[in-house]
């Protein structure tokens, strides 16, 4: 559903454009979809819907980890590996992708948090 929206704004929009997402950014943007809270998850943050995660911030490496679907998780890997990138093992093969927030544009980063909102709480 998202993925034709994401080819149409980035293709061929470097990676590198804007400035890093901060947790404060982060949390903020999580916490505006309906319905999303922020609970600990081990030791990270994470923002879940119908107690769901759908993102996590992992604080000592700065980076997000976000749950999407197979194919959305392609798309965003596609965009740029250094930025977007699957989760080693097997949740990275059922859509576990990490996001460098020192280098990802933040706008991709909305359209891919976005995603992953909607494949955790469009889920039946």
């Amino acid at each position: 559903m998202y993925i034709s929206i994401i080819l149409r704004r980035f293709v061929g929009l470097s990676p590198h454009l804007l400035v890093m997402v901060d947790i404060e950014t982060f949390r903020k943007l999580a916490l505006s979809f309906p319905g999303t809270h922020e609970e600990p998850h081990f030791d990270h943050p994470s923002f879940r819907v119908r107690k769901k995660i759908f993102a996590t911030y992992w604080t000592k490496e700065n980076k997000a980890m976000l749950r999407l679907s197979s194919v959305d998780q392609s798309v965003f890997c596609g965009y740029d590996k250094s930025v977007f990138y699957p989760v080693n093992g097997a949740w990275g093969k059922q859509g576990a992708t990490f996001v460098e927030l020192a280098i990802v544009n933040e706008d991709i980063f909305v359209d891919a948090l976005t995603t992953a909102y909607h494949f955790v709480n469009d889920k039946k």
